[in-house]
């Protein structure tokens, strides 16, 4: 019996026992690395210590060593995901990523509730772009804007939870 990894196709990544590596550009310079501080190719480190602590109780504390342990985590996430449905694109002979690639990248590397999770932001943003689209042409013509401030607020986080909540119930 084949293993779920033996179908996953680990494209522009290189495999170390228990770690995915995503390949680094070549230098232009002499030196190892073009950051002096060895985070090329990384999410921003302060980015993601904010979105650390905005799921933590406020008095917690977060370590740079951890900043660091889930930078490398979450930019690996992302470059396996996006590697995927760059793979997809590349099949299908497109050069452009959109978020239906994400989302189909996310359900064929098992992760069906982010998956579902994004397939939900996806559709509200898409909802706000037609709003803006709708109001900006409101302000060009002379009748009055739709009643509320035009604004849709999305809740990733909330997304996610409810995603969780609903895995947890299944199992029950």
């Amino acid at each position: 019996m084949m293993n779920r990894e033996d179908f996953i196709h680990f494209s522009g990544f290189t495999q170390q026992p228990g770690r995915l590596s995503l390949p680094r550009a070549p230098s232009t310079s002499g030196s190892s690395s073009g950051d002096p501080n060895g985070q090329e190719g990384l999410l921003p480190i302060a980015n993601v210590g904010r979105i650390m602590k905005h799921v933590l109780p406020q008095e917690a504390k977060v370590s740079k060593h951890a900043k660091e342990v889930i930078q490398e985590c979450a930019t690996e996430f992302i470059g396996f995901v996006t590697g995927e449905a760059s793979e997809r694109c590349r099949r299908e002979r497109r050069k452009t990523v959109n978020g239906d690639d994400i989302c189909h990248a996310m359900t064929t590397l098992g992760l069906d509730n982010y998956a579902g999770a994004m397939r939900r932001y996806l559709q509200r943003y898409r909802e706000g772009e037609e709003l803006a689209a709708a109001l900006n042409n409101h302000s060009r013509s002379p009748a009055p804007p739709p009643p509320g401030d035009g604004m849709i607020q999305i809740d990733v986080w909330g997304e996610l939870s409810n995603s969780r909540g609903n895995e947890k119930h299944g199992r029950d």
